[in-house]
């Protein structure tokens, strides 16, 4: 059995694969792509992706709102996932903020540089600050 944060990894790596998808011609099927990264149907993996999905255009503009001099675009397709996950997470389901956060920030030190963990954290954290407590 899986951890959450191992099958939180999991959907990192099935977004990333989802948005490289979407940038191309090809055909996306986002429950094949799932089920490549993980090997038996797992409920967490499929509420954070279809999630995510469900409400991009939402979190995008929600992250884009507290980057300073950057949109969510500029960044690569696996900080893009991470970012959109701890979003996700934070406004849309009952997963506590703290761990939200500490969440998306531990998959970044492992897939991004510094640079950009500490932009995801002061992402998160403001959103948490300043929009969470309105979306609940």
């Amino acid at each position: 059995m899986k951890t959450r944060s191992e099958l939180r990894e999991i959907s990192m790596k099935s977004l990333y694969q989802v948005f490289v998808i979407q940038n191309t011609s090809l055909d996306l099927n986002v429950e094949a792509i799932i089920k490549e990264n993980i090997e038996e149907e797992n409920e967490f993996v499929e509420t954070i992706v279809n999630g995510v999905l469900e409400h991009k255009e939402d979190i995008k503009s929600l992250i884009n709102k507290y980057l300073e001099g950057w949109t969510v675009d500029r960044f690569n397709f696996v900080d893009q996932a991470i970012m959109y996950i701890g979003v996700y997470e934070l406004i849309y389901t009952r997963t506590p903020s703290i761990v939200s956060i500490n969440e998306s920030v531990e998959l970044s030190k492992k897939y991004s540089d510094e640079q950009v963990t500490k932009m995801i954290n002061a992402v998160l954290d403001n959103i948490y600050h300043s929009e969470e407590s309105n979306a609940r």
